[in-house]
């Protein structure tokens, strides 16, 4: 294993110290936790908006702090969500006077821990609610999952619900327009090489050099086939029609993100962009706005993810609104 680090049982605070000293004017670090809030947290009468789970995902998910987007963001360890006092904390610590909205990626230790700390905060007077992102169509139900995984459409949840609690939207606005927002995007991955958790030392799968693995959850989980390697153009015909297979956007105006997952580079996002680009303007279906890049990865995995979002007017003007967050900028 070569890792850049000091000390696997160090990694995780040791990151979210280094975030917080890369963008010292933007954000800051709740002491004693790894939560991370916006500088001018709590934000009066707004919805606070909190999200979170385990690290490794960067720039997933405090990458997405600031105006227009997250209010906090909670760090687990690597692949491991955080507990119930560290989301309460967060909750706590954005909580506006118009109450907090949590960004659930559908993982059973999420879904349960943030669960937990959404009843703990409303013990204390905060209202609270929440939606559960299971974007991901490769699998129904995984060894981390009941039902469908959260991956990389998530961001555009973060974006949706951030844009509108930061216009003012009640919690119960936030919350209806976020549903919408995972009732309209689909997901899918697939994985060319493992990742290795720092504190295993080792791959966390193995794959043949001929070999790809197509719908590969974001902690490794297994997808749908192992096969042999194909072009970026069959690739992406793969994810993007699994995708297009299981949501009409016929005749509909989408957003696209080619994600990748950490180890995968910007040549070969671009190169299956094109194909992605190709494959929709054959099916009738116009690309509003496009966004390629590392948004949700999986440490050092090579591959990469197609989300397709379906548009009306209000998530295209929530799209398009201001964000300060470091890697969203609009």
């Amino acid at each position: 294993m070569k890792k850049i680090i000091n000390n696997p049982d160090l990694a995780l605070q040791e990151m979210v110290e280094g975030f917080v000293a890369a963008y010292p004017s933007d954000v800051k670090q709740l002491p004693e936790t790894t939560v991370i809030v916006r500088k001018d947290a709590p934000v009066s009468n707004k919805v606070g908006i909190v999200s979170g789970g385990g690290s490794g995902h960067e720039p997933a998910h405090a990458g997405y702090i600031g105006k227009g987007m997250l209010d906090a963001a909670v760090s687990g360890e690597v692949f491991t969500s955080p507990t119930p006092d560290q989301v309460l904390e967060a909750i706590k610590a954005v909580d506006g006077g118009k109450g907090v909205f949590l960004v659930i990626k559908n993982y059973t230790g999420d879904v349960i821990n943030f669960e937990m700390a959404a009843e703990l905060a409303e013990a204390e007077g905060i209202e609270v609610e929440k939606v559960v992102v299971n974007d991901d169509v490769a699998v129904e139900d995984s060894s981390f999952t009941t039902g469908r995984r959260g991956i990389a459409g998530t961001v555009f949840v973060h974006k949706i619900a951030g844009a509108i609690a930061e216009q003012g939207g009640s919690i119960q606005e936030v919350k209806a327009v976020a549903k919408k927002v995972v009732e309209n995007v689909r997901s899918m991955g697939m994985a060319l090489t493992s990742c290795v958790v720092p504190a295993a030392g080792r791959p966390s799968f193995y794959l043949e050099d001929n070999e790809m693995e197509i719908g590969i959850g974001i902690h490794g989980e297994p997808g749908i086939e192992r096969k042999e390697m194909a072009t970026a153009h069959e690739i992406a015909k793969e994810l993007t029609e699994k995708v297009l297979n299981d949501r009409d956007f016929s005749d509909s105006d989408v957003a696209v993100m080619v994600n990748g997952l950490g180890a995968t580079p910007e040549m070969e996002l671009y190169i299956v962009n094109k194909s992605v680009q190709k494959i929709l303007k054959e099916k009738g279906i116009k690309v509003y706005k496009t966004f390629v890049g590392e948004y949700m990865t999986s440490l050092e995995m090579a591959g990469c993810s197609v989300s397709l979002l379906k548009l009306d007017d209000e998530i295209k003007s929530l799209l398009n609104a201001e964000s300060s967050a470091p890697a969203f900028r609009i």
